[in-house]
């Protein structure tokens, strides 16, 4: 079962996919935020034969909720109704940051790594949700 991961963002949406076995997330794009966004997810998702979303929830550290995860869960709530798919939600906190220190160790430079950073943050929110779901737990 092919699983869509999000990283939600004011200007760019980062999207990785789960290999069809469910156990390994994959980079795939990122989307530039429009009005539109929810309809091009939806797109991607048919092509991709996508069965459930998971969509990061940025808590604040202190695991209150600001105004991203207000918009995140927005996101998830439109993409439930558009798609019909199952939407489920992963508290993210730090895997922005996380991605940005990958892309750092790799050696990538500023410009690269603004390119990248949002669908590795996206894979590793997916790849943190198959390991709960493989490890038994529920998120």
């Amino acid at each position: 079962m092919r699983i869509l991961g999000i990283d939600y963002g004011k200007v760019r949406i980062g999207l990785s996919l789960s290999d069809s076995t469910g156990v390994v997330a994959y980079p795939l794009t990122v989307l530039t935020n429009k009005p539109d966004i929810t309809s091009r997810i939806k797109q991607i998702a048919l092509q991709h034969s996508v069965r459930k979303i998971v969509v990061g929830l940025p808590l604040n550290m202190n695991g209150s909720q600001g105004e991203m995860a207000s918009a995140a869960q927005h996101l998830a709530f439109k993409l439930r109704e558009d798609t019909g798919l199952p939407v489920e939600m992963i508290d993210e906190r730090l895997t922005s940051w996380e991605a940005e220190e990958i892309l750092k160790e790799a050696g990538l430079k500023r410009k690269k790594r603004k390119k990248l950073s949002d669908k590795i943050a996206a894979t590793l929110i997916l790849q943190k949700y198959l390991e709960s779901k493989r490890d038994g737990n529920s998120g």
